[in-house]
């Protein structure tokens, strides 16, 4: 067979769609601990935390029924993460909560940014269960629930927390795994009240923050990527405004995923 450069593209689109599943499954895993990779399906039979979503397909093929064998859907806000949104749960008694576009940009230091904004916040990795703590607080716009355990940092991932004035006023999570790096739970402290919820039930993110402020975080967890791990290209899932930051970070939308709740 001959490969074109269409075909080629594609190839490499499909590749990029399926580690970045397996990438946001593996973080999702991390979080929830009770779950198992099985076939084209990662579940937990037992409900997961509150945001993130009882299964997450893994390929395209994965059908409804293997995505809803191995979990608890007489519990109220069990979840599912169509990651290629091909599936259809209504049958299940699921109803869409939301529509998202998985985001690719290639290993590389960040752009430009507005130097004042940036120059604002500083920068570090989370290291210790207090200041896990203190992040989850910020990121979530109260007080810590404990959801993230600090055995989390010895995983191969890290938070990241942008610090003005001793306090934590923007951050994200990135995570290798699936041969990419995965970005999620970026916030900023105007966003901190509506902090895009993790994964779940995958709650589609609230209002981004200002321009300036978002931007700034975006190019600090880049730089900090490209350190960590260089050469590794970088994923995700954004909508709306948070989409529109991301395309000005220089990731390009490759696909869209679906989250249902089930609401029957």
């Amino acid at each position: 067979m001959i490969i074109t450069p269409q075909d080629s593209e594609a190839d490499g689109t499909a590749a990029l769609l399926l580690a970045a599943a397996r990438n946001n499954a593996e973080w999702v895993a991390a979080v929830c601990r009770d779950g198992a990779f099985s076939g084209s399906v990662w579940s937990s039979a037992r409900r997961t935390p509150p945001l993130y979503p009882d299964a997450v397909s893994l390929t395209p093929r994965a059908s409804a029924a293997e995505v809803v064998a191995g979990i608890d859907t007489g519990s109220p806000g069990c979840s599912v993460k169509d990651s290629f949104a091909v599936l259809d749960l209504a049958p299940a008694g699921f109803e869409v909560l939301f529509e998202a576009r998985w985001i690719h940009r290639p290993a590389g230091p960040p752009g430009a940014v507005d130097d004042v904004a940036a120059g604002a916040v500083r920068w570090s990795e989370v290291r210790t269960a207090a200041e896990l703590e203190a992040w989850e607080a910020a990121w979530g716009g109260g007080a810590g629930t404990g959801l993230f355990r600090a055995e989390l940092l010895a995983r191969d991932l890290v938070f990241l927390a942008g610090r003005s004035g001793g306090r934590i006023v923007a951050g994200a999570v990135a995570s290798a795994g699936g041969g990419v790096v995965g970005v999620s739970n970026l916030f900023t402290a105007d966003t901190a009240d509506t902090a895009d919820a993790a994964d779940g039930p995958d709650a589609a993110d609230g209002p981004a923050g200002s321009v300036a402020a978002v931007d700034a975080a975006w190019a600090a967890v880049l730089g900090a990527v490209a350190a960590r791990w260089p050469g590794l290209p970088v994923v995700g899932y954004e909508q709306g405004a948070d989409l529109d930051a991301a395309v000005r970070a220089g990731f390009t939308p490759i696909g869209p995923l679906r989250v249902w709740l089930h609401t029957a």
